[in-house]
């Protein structure tokens, strides 16, 4: 169990009016970690409200775009399929750091990063050849998770 105290003053305009002491309780059965890692794994996990935002205005699945029911439903399920697929690919980066910093970003810099990525398909010799036309940082990225995702064998 992990317990962090916070010294929290309460104020109203310039005037101080009084102090409260707060604590938080994080109960885990990791005997492992140390509370301030406890404390750090649990802040990130319970990130919720910043997912339902995303959701919201990152990819727009809570929009009704239609005035039909069904309509309504299946955008909101492509939508949702679409930031499943963001987090999928982000799981699948090597570099566990570029991987925890894909999971945490908002879809539009998901997409400006790994998906809007300009370039030429060119068909030559029953062959599709993907000419890669512009870069970015992320493109070294993108490409060995690719090779990881193409790896994979699907049976």
């Amino acid at each position: 169990m992990a317990a962090p105290r916070k010294n929290l003053s309460v104020e109203k305009g310039e005037r101080r009016l009084f102090d409260e002491i707060v604590y938080f309780f994080y109960i885990t059965n990791d005997r492992e970690s140390s509370p301030e890692e406890i404390v750090f794994e649990a802040n990130e996990r319970c990130d919720q409200e910043n997912v339902i935002a995303q959701l919201k205005s990152g990819i727009g699945a809570l929009r009704m775009p239609s005035g039909d029911l069904y309509s309504n439903w299946a955008y909101m399920i492509v939508a949702s399929l679409a930031w499943s697929l963001k987090a999928w690919f982000a799981l699948l980066i090597p570099d566990r750091k570029e991987s925890r910093r894909a999971i945490r970003m908002e879809f539009k810099s998901f997409a400006r990063w790994f998906i809007d990525i300009p370039c030429q398909i060119v068909r030559s010799g029953r062959v599709l050849v993907y000419r890669i036309l512009g870069y970015n940082r992320k493109l070294e990225t993108f490409l060995l998770t690719y090779e990881r995702i193409h790896a994979f064998r699907f049976t």
